[in-house]
């Protein structure tokens, strides 16, 4: 081994030692108490040590989120041998929020701490895509993704993850024509960070079992049996729509009915009324009302 190749391997070494003693220091006691003095102390080097590795605390932070972010990539992995998109799908929202909860300080720092650290670990690459696709056509944006590439991208695989899985839907007839999977993928993207987010700074939530709260929120995007062949342009599952329009239908009809009998009901309070107040007026004698009624009538 020549003296370049060694040094070069100590210079890796060390900052792995940096960026593991930050990781800790992270996990341990919040973003909030990183600095490069303690982690200094943590590794028994000096501070002007560090620097010549990382210009700053940012640096080291963008780094960290870089490292998370594949972690949470690698744990989509397994999930591409489910052959059902739909199924697919729900198990990456099922990995996301265990992975958000059981890595809470890495996951705030990744994407509730500050943009460009969440810039950081969803790529260059990944951020263009995703800009490209608010502003081009389908086809521009497919074109250029093609072109970036997603395989040094950690933050790009992610969303091609779930864009594949949807255009494989699309492809199906199992989602609308006219449903544009890279926007779709950002609607679902942001109802897990939602779940996750929420579980992490508000005490009262979820009311019911986390794992509950996203088998629903993954059952109202995909459906229980999977996306309906016709779901609409909004990305809701129509079979989810059908069963709102039979709900109501049911609703509609059973109150049709109610009605009905409400009428009937109120109708042979009338007639008893009447023949209450005729039997007052004619004596307990007398001809029922509604019998001459029914014989004025036959008579005219």
């Amino acid at each position: 081994m020549g003296i370049a190749e060694r040094k070069n391997r100590e210079k890796q070494a060390l900052r792995e030692r940096i960026l593991a003693a930050a990781r800790h220091i992270v996990m341990r006691e919040g973003f909030a108490a990183l600095s490069m003095r303690k982690i200094a102390e943590a590794i028994e080097y000096s501070p002007a040590a560090l620097y010549l590795h990382f210009a700053s605390r940012d640096e080291i932070a963008r780094a960290l989120c870089e490292e998370g972010y594949a972690q949470l990539l690698q744990t989509f992995e397994p999930l591409a041998g489910i052959a059902d998109p739909a199924e697919r799908l729900k198990g990456m929202g099922r990995a996301y929020v265990a992975f958000g909860v059981a890595h809470r300080e890495t996951y705030r720092l990744i994407f509730m701490e500050d943009p460009s650290y969440t810039g950081a670990a969803l790529g260059a690459k990944a951020a263009a895509a995703v800009s490209d696709a608010s502003v081009g056509s389908e086809a521009q944006t497919r074109v250029q993704a093609e072109q970036t590439g997603t395989e040094d991208d950690p933050g790009a695989a992610a969303l091609q993850f779930m864009i594949s899985a949807l255009d494989e839907l699309k492809a199906a007839g199992r989602l609308a024509a006219s449903v544009d999977p890279r926007v779709w993928a950002d609607a679902f993207w942001a109802t897990l960070h939602g779940i996750v987010a929420l579980h992490l700074t508000c005490p009262v939530f979820p009311s019911a079992p986390l794992d509950t709260v996203v088998g629903i929120a993954m059952d109202t995007w995909l459906g229980a049996g999977g996306v309906a062949t016709d779901a609409d342009p909004v990305g809701i599952p129509s079979s989810n729509a059908n069963g709102a329009v039979a709900r109501s239908k049911r609703a509609g009809a059973a109150g049709a009915q109610s009605s009905s009998q409400d009428n009937a009901q109120v109708k042979g309070q009338g007639e008893a009324q009447a023949e209450a107040q005729s039997e007052v007026q004619d004596g307990p004698g007398a001809e029922p009302a509604a019998t001459r009624r029914r014989a004025t009538k036959k008579a005219r």
